[in-house]
């Protein structure tokens, strides 16, 4: 049995996809292996309808709206894809294959945490990847840029409160135009050491490693990421200077039939910009088996 298309990712751009999918009654089945990148996050913001939700609980939603359209929901991980004449064929974890005529990768990205003791402690509850998403929850607190080279963050901090500093955890050469911003923008630059992040429920404070202490509500990291899975490399993918899978205005890759929507594929990753970019290449894919069988 061969389906329509097969979805690997159970994200906002996998199941975004999947409903489109099953409501042009293409015969599909989406691939979930219960990790994400914001599975330490507890709310999703600037998801229009949805500012707010737990990621779990529209995870859910979008789950039960699926199934009115047939689309099959599979909790499995994915260990290998290969193009095939028919399209493509997945391996599965248990070691069965599955073929479908497209495949679209929504797997997302993995973010590089800072090593520091406390950031896996407040992950999701005063350190964040990302000012759009959780820099409103800690407006008008101290906040802090991570990173060597997070001189841009820590001036796009400054919309959201006034009090913000710049750690480079270290000795950091840092462009001469970036400091007179800085300067101008009135954000101090501290290249010690950290040794800790402390608080209770929240991040509280910066300890950094010459003892001196940093009031701090939230920490905003830049310190990169990673693919979450090699099935786009393993197939052929070309990426970007960034490491994103280089994709077209709809989704597609250099590899005929591939697709690839969300984090993985663009530097915009916000869950509604994923859901978005999973509409697009679900109608993309749709258009392109319509053009296969003639209509």
């Amino acid at each position: 049995m061969q389906y329509d298309v097969i979805i690997v990712g159970g994200g906002p751009a996998g199941l975004s996809a999947a409903t489109i999918l099953g409501r042009a009654r293409r015969r599909v089945v989406i691939f979930d292996d219960g990790k994400y990148r914001n599975e330490a996050s507890r709310a999703i913001h600037g998801f229009l309808s949805r500012d707010g939700i737990h990621p779990a609980e529209l995870r859910r939603i979008a789950r039960e709206q699926l199934a009115r359209y047939e689309v099959e929901y599979r909790c499995v991980h994915i260990n290998a894809a290969r193009q095939i004449d028919a399209g493509f064929e997945v391996t599965l974890e248990d070691g069965s294959l599955l073929q479908s005529r497209k495949l679209l990768l929504a797997t997302g990205v993995t973010d590089e945490l800072p090593e520091v003791e406390g950031v896996r402690r407040f992950y999701g509850a005063g350190v964040f990847h990302c000012p759009y998403c959780d820099g409103w929850e800690v407006r008008d607190r101290p906040l802090a840029a991570y990173g060597k080279s997070a001189a841009g963050l820590a001036a796009s901090l400054k919309t959201w409160s006034n009090d913000v500093i710049l750690c480079t955890d270290g000795p950091a050469t840092i462009k001469s135009d970036d400091l007179q911003k800085l300067e101008r923008l009135d954000i101090p630059v501290f290249r010690q050491k950290l040794a800790r992040l402390e608080g209770t429920e929240t991040l509280d404070q910066i300890v950094f490693a010459d003892g001196k202490v940093q009031p701090c509500r939230g920490l905003f990291f830049n310190t990169g990421q990673n693919q979450r899975c090699d099935l786009a490399k393993n197939l052929g993918c070309a990426f970007t200077n960034k490491g994103a899978v280089r994709t077209g205005k709809l989704e597609g890759t250099n590899i005929r039939g591939l697709f690839v929507a969300g984090d993985a594929s663009k530097d915009v990753q916000l869950a509604v910009v994923a859901a978005s970019e999973g509409a697009k290449a679900a109608i993309a894919i749709n258009t392109a088996l319509q053009l296969e069988d003639g209509q």
